[in-house]
């Protein structure tokens, strides 16, 4: 029998590498920042044609190559920043691998310039597809600049399934601001198609934090500070009132590098229990210095998720940190009271007598006014005061005589009367002839407004709420860019915007269905929920505008309704096309039939 296995070639091999370390421009961007920031770079400059379909380079003013250094940087595990493994457990560099240079060379094509300092030429380097076309030397300042073109030109099916150039241009920013939160001491620049994204003088990390979201953010800031034998920590958090419904402004560092790390997210959403708006998340800048032997990079080809040696004492410490920080601020409440004070509420009696009102004791001969009209005005507020209080006490019993008698014997509304009821200002809940029917009003209010919102942009008819004073804001730039390219298609919602330069605009009038009265937050959440709202993959941009609106628009868990708000949600969301499910796919309704409900008390 033949044999069947063999070894791949090179140039396969690095293929099936880039798959892992290169999903997408984004990624070539990292990559390259990462070794820029390594080389001791101090001005880093990104410039990105097309989303980086087209072009991506990365320029810095580091320490540069030597010709053989050059050459030898596109082999797979080639690195200067490990010899032995021992290092691995002691990392302190961002790119170690070795995999990075030689797995775009795989996929894209390349040109490296480089030049060290005490050297007169520089060296050009071309490779295409891991195969060396050039190799030369040349004239270029000190440092490296890596041109990365063409991505996936070998690997039609890769770049097939690229998204579109606002999704990956905004993958792209992403990726930029992660590194240069992380170094406030380098100055970067991103351009994209000519036009200047970000700029970053260097700073201290508030600075650098307001230069990547804008101004409005700095009075957002809440600074941490904490120092122990375990970890240190630093950085900043969002005040609880300014918190979003959706991810945006949460980022961890550890020894300046980025990592994702959910069971921290919860010690700092726990630090703000019971002081966040319904599910609003904070905005946090968390930075950790820890031993580097105490935590692990490298179970990841992306490096981000990392894993530390004591995750639990971690938290405890980091949870406690933030607590002291919004203590410090006087965010958290600081009343405590000794006693527990207990309203005693008599309870009704068989007879069905209500019991009498508790009196006030009143004492007559106290009187801290002079005068006549003040004793005749004090006599007539304390008459009025006890007409309110056995009014009132009554109507705590009303509910009880309603419930008692043939007036409380049918379970099921009729055609001309329905009861609606809501759980926890989130579920409305109806009686219907299969048992009871629960409707998440968030999702209901998305999948009518969502509906809604398709229908206008599908016949171009726009009704707009215009505000008698305009709202200017700032966007940071991935927002902008995002705004502009969808500007259209919100202007037929209903957005009246006025662009005023520098990234800001005002804000004439809104959609009129929408539930805020801040145009500016409801532009907030717009563009938070459009970049991350999942449509149907055969819809388009519409239907993802109508999403994103639907969900900024809705009305809000924790709401309270009154009886009419419910029953038109109700009437409104089984007048839709498919009143089952969100824009999202998640359900809206959900029934107990009787046969569950009988279940139970079995």
């Amino acid at each position: 029998m033949a044999d069947v296995i063999k070894l791949l070639p090179d140039s396969v091999a690095n293929q099936i590498a880039a798959g892992e370390v290169i999903q997408r421009p984004a990624s070539v961007v990292k990559e390259l920042m990462e070794n820029s920031v390594d080389a001791g770079g101090k001005y880093i400059r990104v410039i990105i044609k097309d989303s980086g379909k087209t072009l991506i380079q990365i320029i810095d003013d580091g320490g540069g190559m030597s010709e053989t250094d050059a050459r030898l940087s596109f082999e797979r595990h080639a690195t200067s920043k490990i010899t032995s493994a021992q290092d691995l457990f002691a990392i302190t560099t961002k790119g170690f691998r070795g995999e990075a240079l030689a797995s775009i060379a795989a996929v894209a094509m390349v040109e490296l310039k480089t030049r060290k300092a005490e050297s007169d030429t520089g060296i050009r380097v071309v490779i295409s597809g891991s195969r060396v076309e050039s190799q030369e030397p040349c004239s270029c300042p000190e440092g490296s600049s890596f041109a990365v073109k063409n991505l996936f030109y070998n690997i039609p099916a890769r770049r097939k399934f690229l998204k579109s150039d606002n999704t990956e241009i905004r993958h792209i920013v992403t990726e930029f601001q992660k590194i240069v939160l992380a170094h406030p001491e380098i100055s970067f620049s991103l351009h994209h198609n000519e036009s200047e994204i970000y700029n970053l003088a260097p700073g201290n990390l508030r600075q650098r934090i307001i230069g990547v979201f804008g101004k409005q953010i700095n009075q957002d800031l809440i600074s941490v500070d904490t120092d122990t034998t375990l970890i240190k920590i630093k950085g900043f958090i969002g005040k609880p009132e300014n918190a979003r419904r959706t991810y945006g402004e949460q980022f961890f560092f550890v020894n300046n590098r980025f990592m994702k790390h959910p069971y921290f997210h919860k010690a700092v959403v726990e630090a703000y229990q019971n002081i966040l708006p319904v599910e609003a998340i904070p905005s946090y800048f968390i930075y950790m210095d820890a031993d580097p032997a105490s935590i692990d990079i490298n179970i990841h080809p992306t490096k981000t998720e990392i894993k530390f040696e004591d995750e639990r004492a971690i938290w405890q410490i980091l949870m406690a940190s933030v607590k002291e920080a919004l203590g410090r601020f006087n965010i958290v409440p600081s009343l405590y009271f000794d006693n527990e004070v207990l309203i005693d509420i008599p309870v009704r009696s068989s007879s069905g007598k209500i019991p009498d009102a508790p009196a006030i004791a009143i004492n007559n001969e106290y009187n801290p006014f002079a005068g006549e009209d003040m004793q005749n005005n004090r006599a007539g507020y304390i008459e009025r005061f006890e007409k309110d209080n056995v009014s009132n006490w009554q109507k705590l019993y009303s509910s009880l005589e309603n419930n008692n008698g043939d007036a409380g014997q049918s379970a099921t509304p009729g055609e001309s009367q329905r009861k609606f009821f809501q759980i926890r200002n989130k579920y409305i809940v109806c009686p219907v002839k299969s048992g009871l029917m629960l409707i998440d009003q968030k999702r209901a209010h998305e999948r009518v407004l969502y509906e809604r919102f398709i229908q206008r942009l599908n016949t171009e008819r726009a009704v707009s709420q215009t505000d008698m004073f305009p709202v200017s804001m700032e966007i940071n730039p991935a927002d902008y860019i995002i705004l502009t390219e969808i500007e259209e298609s919100l202007a037929m919602l209903g957005f009246r915007i006025q662009h005023d330069g520098n990234n800001t605009i005002s804000i004439m009038g809104r959609p009129s269905e929408t539930i805020s009265s801040d145009p500016a937050e409801l532009m907030e959440i717009f563009l938070e929920d459009y970049k991350s709202t999942d449509t149907d993959p055969s819809g388009g941009a519409k239907e993802k505008v109508s999403a994103a609106m639907a969900a900024a628009s809705a009305i809000p868990y924790g709401k309270p309704l009154t009886q009419g708000e419910m029953e038109d949600l109700f009437d409104s969301l089984f007048a839709c096309s498919g009143p089952n499910y969100s824009p999202g796919g998640k359900p809206v309704i959900s029934i107990f039939t009787t046969d569950e409900i009988d279940k139970r008390f079995k």
